[in-house]
């Protein structure tokens, strides 16, 4: 069995890792990882990439892609640059429950959630926090 030497979580573009301070932290084969996450995410073009990476003593990694963060994509649907700064006072932007709905569906593997119920309001919540209001949501 490998020994874990550290774990790193990092977000790339999809496609789009480069060899650089960021993974020269993590202590691996830089371009080997790379290649390998840039072959993994090559179909999700345009979107910010979570990763977890594992590195071991003997210089290998094993590493896991997450969905997109909520926030990126709350501020997608919403058409927005950035949140609010006053979340409770000024709405940085709006959404629908449907778009609501698609997000928490997307989000629902990397969700503690049993259902899609419970991750909209995962989600919910951080729109609220966003300043982003859900059309008849309540």
């Amino acid at each position: 069995m490998k020994r874990v030497a550290k774990v790193c979580k990092l977000q790339f573009e999809a496609g789009g890792a480069r060899p650089g301070p960021a993974l020269a932290s993590a202590g691996i084969n830089m371009p080997q990882f790379c290649q390998a996450f840039n072959d993994a995410t090559k179909d999700r073009k345009g979107e910010l990439v979570p990763v977890i990476i594992t590195a071991y003593e003997d210089k290998s990694f094993d590493f896991v892609c997450k969905t997109e963060p909520a926030a990126v994509r709350l501020k997608k649907a919403a058409g927005v640059a950035k949140a609010s700064g006053t979340p409770n006072t000024a709405i940085a932007g709006t959404i629908t429950v449907d778009q609501l709905r698609e997000i928490a569906q997307y989000k629902m593997s990397d969700l503690n959630a049993n259902d899609v119920e419970a991750a909209m309001r995962i989600i919910a919540g951080t729109a609220k926090n966003m300043g982003i209001k859900i059309e008849g949501w309540e």
